[in-house]
């Protein structure tokens, strides 16, 4: 069995999408997934499959569909690609109190390299990305935050639907969570 992450887009975002986790939890057992286990009330499911990340990215938005009612893109990825790509965040990631940190987790089919083309390049004095397999490392002066070009993409409905976004300490409590189950006997 693989660890995994399911990242679910949208999920209890500002009243919108509303979906206990008790629940959404329970719906990942039902469907076979091992040691299923939630993180905040956004919809970041850590469990175990045997399946792939294809199959599972189609499992999840399938099984949001028929529990919930609910069109949600999910980002799937294994706990060894989530603790790999961190490991390569920027030293300026989460590193600067008045900054906002981010992690954008990209959803295939979309490609973190497509995405960061499509904004275009930041100016470094608003904001700092870099990416490392499907996830995009992003920092910016709270100060500033409206003038960077990465703040717009929401305007863009279709290329913000192939991402998800995480804050820096959710992404790496995540990571600290899947990092315990590997060292797990």
């Amino acid at each position: 069995m693989t660890c995994y992450i399911a990242l679910l887009r949208g999920i209890n975002v500002g009243g919108h999408n509303k979906i206990a986790m008790p629940a959404l939890k329970a719906s990942f057992e039902q469907r076979g997934f091992r040691n299923v286990l939630t993180y905040i009330n956004s919809g970041n499911v850590i469990f175990e499959s045997n399946m792939d990340e294809a199959a599972l990215q189609a499992a999840c938005e399938a099984l949001i569909m028929e529990d919930f009612n609910l069109i949600i893109p999910a980002c799937v990825l294994s706990a060894a690609d989530l603790t790999m790509s961190l490991a390569h965040a920027p030293e300026w990631w989460n590193a600067a109190p008045y900054e906002r940190h981010d992690a954008f987790f990209v959803i295939p089919p979309m490609t973190a390299e497509v995405l960061c083309a499509y904004v275009g390049a930041t100016r470094e004095e608003y904001e700092r990305i870099r990416y490392h397999g499907r996830i995009i490392f992003w920092s910016a002066p709270l100060a500033t935050f409206s003038r960077t070009r990465w703040s717009k993409i929401s305007k863009d409905k279709a290329k913000y639907r192939t991402l998800t976004v995480r804050n820096a300490n959710t992404a790496l409590k995540l990571a600290e969570l899947v990092s315990a189950r590997r060292d797990e006997p």
